[in-house]
């Protein structure tokens, strides 16, 4: 006895299975993603072989920027998959069409059989542990790896932007948002105008709709107003009233688009700002403003709990990467050792 599923079908039945509507373009892309070497595989959805799959992302795929994937960025897209068949597995609908897949000269409970065993075939499939990825993890993280910026740096980025144009004022106010709040560069563009001046605790505060997970947060400025300031001088020169906070230019850079920024723009505006640090001129991304910004704050003396809040971390180890290693001198070792200091050869 066997589900007689048209191959033909496979395909159509595939799209409506797993891309369903979703917000992020990154899942999107995932679910995409699998489908095309699904289909180039003829692998038929409803087998699902996340073990070669693996093995075809960790050495045959190359991602949106045409780089191989990291096995983090594989384990990601193999979470995606996985989760979007743990819906399939809910949905009632895919169980009807399984069961309509069977022969009608059946029995009702061997038909109910067969469905209960494709079901449980994807279940076994999608098991994590058919599929690891080794991920090699880093206790500690070399000064180069990750960029924290001094006050000096800080006010070398901030003068770099020619506020003369309309460009300029937009860039800088970007810059000054993100070292002024700590958001991530999707929480940046998502941005509308009245997130900008909302109160929280009496105090001005930036709103974000769109966190991590789903998690709205507000954080205050306090001291750092200055960032909505400049945010403020950008919208005023550019006669936006409402809608996206930061928008991308036609060619020319004088006219305005009214489409917001994406995360990649945002990349892109970073690149035509480099900082020197250490006598060494270093592109600045996005995210080592956000670890500024960890770092900052903690030095002024906030609690890492309120700086966790700020960055909309779940777990404060998390932010404590973020903040980096504080005072190496505490594992310097020291002379533990009698050694003599004649030459013994």
């Amino acid at each position: 006895m066997t589900l007689e599923i048209q191959s033909q079908q496979n395909t159509l039945t595939a799209e409506l299975a797993l891309l369903s509507s979703y917000d992020s373009k990154d899942e999107s892309h995932r679910l995409s993603s699998y489908i095309v070497w699904m289909q180039n595989s003829s692998i038929p959805w409803f087998a699902p072989d996340l073990e070669t799959y693996r093995e075809y992302l960790l050495n045959h795929y190359h991602g949106r920027n045409g780089k191989s994937l990291s096995p983090i960025s594989v384990k990601a897209h193999l979470s995606t998959i996985r989760s979007r068949y743990k819906s399939i597995l809910r949905s009632n609908k895919i169980r009807d069409y399984f069961y309509n897949n069977t022969s009608n000269d059946l029995l009702p409970g061997d038909r109910k059989a067969l469905v209960d065993e494709a079901l449980e075939r994807i279940r076994n499939a999608i098991d994590p542990e058919n599929s690891l990825v080794k991920i090699v993890t880093k206790q500690d993280i070399y000064d180069d790896a990750h960029i924290r910026l001094t006050k000096q740096e800080v006010s070398d980025l901030l003068a770099q932007p020619n506020t003369d144009t309309l460009m300029g004022k937009r860039d800088l106010a970007i810059l000054a948002l993100l070292l002024c709040t700590g958001i991530r560069e999707a929480e940046l563009c998502a941005l509308d105008v009245s997130d900008l001046t909302k109160t929280f605790g009496g105090e001005q505060s930036l709103y974000i709709r769109h966190g991590k997970g789903s998690k709205e947060r507000l954080i205050p400025y306090g001291h750092l107003i200055w960032g909505l300031e400049l945010t403020q001088k950008w919208l005023k020169s550019a006669k936006i009233e409402s809608g996206s906070v930061f928008r991308g230019f036609y060619r020319g850079g004088k006219r305005i688009r009214s489409n917001r920024l994406t995360v990649r723009a945002i990349n892109q505006i970073f690149e035509k700002y480099p900082v020197r640090i250490n006598d060494n001129l270093r592109k600045i991304a996005p995210h080592d403003i956000r670890r500024t910004y960890a770092r900052q704050l903690y030095e002024s003396n906030m609690d890492i709990l309120a700086i966790r809040d700020n960055l909309g971390h779940v777990d404060s180890r998390t932010t404590l990467k973020y903040i980096g290693t504080m005072d190496i001198s505490q594992r310097r070792p020291k002379d533990i050792y009698l050694v003599s200091d004649n030459d013994n050869d």
